[in-house]
């Protein structure tokens, strides 16, 4: 019998969810935790990989660099924000760093980094230390001075970091207990761990049900409520430092998409929405976000010794 992965409850109830994303259309049991309602996958696919197609998957797009003129243009701005707190200035990427506030030369980690885009504009920001680690890359490279990519799995890398990021790619991976106890183990002395992902238990869920962009059957293995990740957490050697919620309006209209039976691939919004259709969904999402509802969040872990 099954158990909550986040909790350990043992009442779960099983819904049926579909493939929408490509359009494939694939049925899979999930289960929803009644005491945190968290939510899991019942069974994990055996291959995973035709949900992961690399023509069409954004993880999985070209690396885009930029020239030596937005190089330091990149810099410059990223020195004003972090070190001089100039708000108005942030990285549109990176809003997230002020939070954990990292030094420029701390050893960085991204855990399922795909392309290494966003490692990409840290370096180009002027991080020196950054690992990417994903075990789906072709092959692992040195991209620059100061910055890898590792097709590995966080538990093989002889590497210890001070910071690790895990930006959507935990909701991807069958157990969120192992994985907080590889990222503790993983950390220097103090340091932290940061981990956005999708939240159960949202008013986009609640309104939409199986039509929830971010349920995405099956890549998303696990979602964790609020309650479930509170839960995982008090038995890791992590402690919770912020809750931050970032939602989109992506859980509006890419959920309003299925429920027209439309997949996401290929679909241009502006035959399908307004720009006041748009601006509405993102202004909604902003005061969800405001108000702890939204569908997705930022973790941030500190490591205590």
């Amino acid at each position: 019998m099954n158990s909550c992965k986040f909790c350990g409850g043992e009442s779960l109830c099983e819904f049926t969810a579909h493939e929408k994303m490509l359009g494939l259309g694939e049925a899979f049991i999930y289960q929803e935790c009644l005491s945190c309602h968290s939510l899991q996958i019942k069974k994990v696919p055996k291959d995973l990989s035709p949900y992961y197609p690399a023509t069409g998957y954004y993880s999985f797009l070209p690396l885009v660099q930029s020239n030596t003129l937005k190089l330091f243009l990149k810099r410059l701005r990223m020195r004003m924000f972090l070190d001089f707190g100039i708000s108005r200035v942030k990285p549109s990427y990176g809003y997230w760093l002020k939070r954990i506030h990292p030094s420029f030369g701390d050893a960085i980690a991204d855990v399922g980094c795909g392309n290494g885009q966003l490692l990409y504009e840290l370096y180009a920001g002027g991080f020196t230390n950054l690992t990417g680690i994903d075990p789906f890359l072709s092959q692992s490279s040195a991209l620059a001075p100061g910055f890898k990519l590792i097709k590995s799995r966080l538990e093989d890398v002889d590497q210890k970091f001070d910071v690790i990021m895990m930006h959507h790619s935990f909701e991807h991976l069958e157990d969120p207990g192992r994985l907080l106890q590889q990222g503790y183990d993983s950390l220097n002395s103090g340091g932290k761990m940061l981990i956005r992902t999708p939240l159960a238990n949202c008013e986009a869920w609640k309104e939409f049900g199986t039509n929830w962009v971010q349920l995405d059957a099956p890549r998303h293995l696990i979602i964790p409520s609020l309650d479930g990740f509170k839960a995982l957490v008090s038995n890791s050697g992590f402690r919770l430092k912020e809750v931050f919620f970032d939602s989109t309006g992506f859980q509006f209209w890419g959920s309003k998409l299925y429920e027209n039976g439309l997949s996401l691939s290929e679909q241009d919004l502006a035959t399908l929405f307004s720009k006041e259709d748009l601006k509405g969904f993102n202004k909604k999402a902003l005061q969800y976000n405001l108000e702890g509802k939204g569908d997705q969040v930022c973790f941030f872990l500190e490591r205590v010794d």
